[in-house]
């Protein structure tokens, strides 16, 4: 009899030492819709993703922008948001590109055609209720002009 309660109080443990997985992974950031403003600075709507089980907080961005072949600046900013596990958000960040990024820019919304993109740099964010990382990001993709929106492109 004692050999069985001993067997399931170790049972009753061994259920209860599990509980959700606390896993945190790597941000994204992509652009979502980058817009000309009638100044010649950009309007950038940039998307993070937290594909970490957990929600975090993500408190400073700082990512050099390439449009073509062509340097456009970095875009900086402290968003000071809250992402909710395996969720994203967006951020919309102001950039002054460099003369030659606005050329390259402008050729691509002049001929309606594709533009690629590339981000390098880091975010600052800190997983729910632990200390504030840093995180590589490294992306390439590429935006289209947006039909019947002059200046935008997704």
């Amino acid at each position: 009899m004692r050999i069985i309660v001993m067997a399931l109080l170790c049972a009753l443990l061994a259920a209860c030492g599990g509980g959700p997985v606390r896993r945190v992974s790597e941000p994204a950031a992509s652009i979502q819709q980058l817009t000309v403003r009638a100044d010649g600075a950009w309007s950038v709507d940039l998307r993070i993703n937290n594909f970490s089980s957990i929600p975090m907080r993500f408190d400073r961005v700082s990512l050099a922008l390439t449009v073509g072949s062509e340097s456009a600046g970095t875009l900086l900013g402290q968003p000071a948001i809250e992402i909710g596990p395996e969720s994203a958000d967006v951020v919309t960040l102001s950039l002054t590109p460099t003369s030659g990024a606005r050329i390259v820019l402008a050729d691509a919304l002049a001929s309606h055609r594709s533009i690629t993109y590339t981000l390098k740099g880091n975010v600052d964010a800190t997983p729910d209720e632990e200390r504030l990382r840093n995180f590589d990001i490294d992306r390439s993709s590429s935006l289209t002009p947006a039909p019947g929106l002059p200046g935008v492109l997704r």
